[in-house]
């Protein structure tokens, strides 16, 4: 398993997959079977994806520290630029079809919706991860600068499952599962952070220098 991650097929192999929901709405483009509302489906499906690439994308550190695969970190970049290709797609689908690229009313609904104002939210949070996801901008930001700015990426998921929470009014099993996956990571890094922070007594007790 760790043979293949590390290798280079292993990312072709999580590119073409995290492709496979773009792939399957085109194909159901072409052959008109996107339900009687195609546009409230697109936006439905694209904003399913966006949250589902955002926990992926989250869980990637818990799972490679629980699971003592290192090499899953490579695919974390992927995954988070995946989220952003999806979540363009759902606004693209609001502002174009929905919207007929009228700015003026997209921003009056942003206003006076709340739940289109805290997508738009969790859309414009993104932007800024998407454009520093590159080493160059890790470099010019610095670790600890870029890690503060991608935490962010917890409050854009949180902002996600409340817009689509406050979407669906009435069936919301789906944003409330979402919602329980998000809290779950965030409460695992709230931990690990909290258990890091604490300083293990053999610190204070062992006069072994390591350096």
């Amino acid at each position: 398993m760790r043979k293949f991650l590390a290798g280079n097929w292993a990312k072709v192999f999580v590119f073409g997959l995290s492709c496979v929901p773009l792939l399957v709405l085109v194909w159901r483009g072409f052959h008109n079977d996107l339900t009687a509302n195609p546009v409230e489906f697109l936006q439905h499906q694209t904003g399913d994806w966006t949250l589902r690439f955002l926990i992926f994308t989250l869980s990637i550190t818990p799972l490679r520290k629980l699971l003592n695969l290192p090499e899953l970190i490579r695919f974390r970049r992927m995954l988070g630029l995946f989220a952003f290709s999806y979540v363009c797609l759902h606004f693209l689908t609001y502002l174009g079809p929905d919207q007929s690229f009228n700015f003026a009313g997209m921003l009056k609904d942003v206003v006076k919706r709340p739940f289109i104002t805290v997508g738009f939210a969790a859309f414009v949070l993104l932007i800024p991860l998407a454009i520093t996801s590159t080493k160059g901008w890790i470099r010019r930001l610095g670790g600890k600068r870029w890690q503060a700015l991608h935490r962010s990426i917890y409050l854009s998921a949180i902002l996600g499952v409340v817009h689509y929470y406050w979407l669906v009014k009435s069936d919301v099993r789906k944003p409330l599962f979402y919602g329980f996956l998000v809290a779950v990571l965030l409460l695992w890094r709230l931990a690990d952070r909290l258990f890091k922070r604490k300083p293990s007594p053999l610190a204070h007790t062992s006069p072994v220098r390591t350096s």
